[in-house]
């Protein structure tokens, strides 16, 4: 373990958390589509450990048709029942439902702005945010940027988009590097962009 490069410590030692950390988290996401994928999932966290919802990553991605927002939007009675009964999944009925209504509303917001990754990526002039935290105490969790950034979302119809979410999700999206100063991931993708 004396080789092992220091990391975030909110990794912890599951195996797939600290593969999230070490390969997904912080690295910056233009994909409109996965810019979706992840918004559904860290809806799906609110008041849940993000290890919870990453463990049934597979689950979502099966139940909702790949998190295809163009299907999901079709979503009716029918599908929000199917999803209620699927183990795979947060069974949250608010949840589900917002999933479907914000994949409405992504489609809206996509139609009109031509691109959702570029809609987003201009609350920060298109280069990620980096912090350099010494500790996990300093990391807030939430931001002048993500109440500006959530605002906007509910203001176009999104739900499960409060602040503390958003800013989740701009961490994980790679639009904040909150990776901390002394982790190797930091530096790795700080030098990326």
């Amino acid at each position: 373990m004396g080789d092992s490069p220091f990391r975030c410590p909110w990794c912890g030692m599951d195996a797939d958390y600290v593969r999230y950390h070490d390969e997904e988290w912080g690295v910056p996401l233009r994909d409109d589509a996965r810019l979706f994928g992840l918004l559904v999932l860290e809806g799906a966290q609110a008041g849940l450990s993000w290890l919870t919802v990453l463990k049934r990553r597979a689950g979502y991605l099966r139940a909702f048709d790949g998190l295809d927002p163009g299907r999901m939007a079709r979503y009716g009675q029918e599908d929000i029942l199917r999803l209620m009964a699927d183990g795979g999944i947060v069974r949250n009925r608010r949840k589900i439902e917002s999933s479907v209504s914000n994949a409405r509303a992504w489609l809206a917001l996509r139609t009109e702005k031509g691109s959702f990754s570029d809609w987003l990526w201009d609350f920060v002039d298109g280069k990620p945010v980096v912090n350099a935290w010494k500790s996990m105490a300093e990391v807030p969790a939430v931001t002048p940027l993500a109440e500006r950034i959530s605002k906007e979302l509910r203001a176009r119809g999104f739900s499960f988009v409060g602040p503390t979410i958003v800013y989740a999700y701009l961490q994980s999206a790679g639009l904040v590097n909150d990776h901390l100063a002394d982790c190797f991931r930091h530096g790795e993708i700080t030098g990326r962009e």
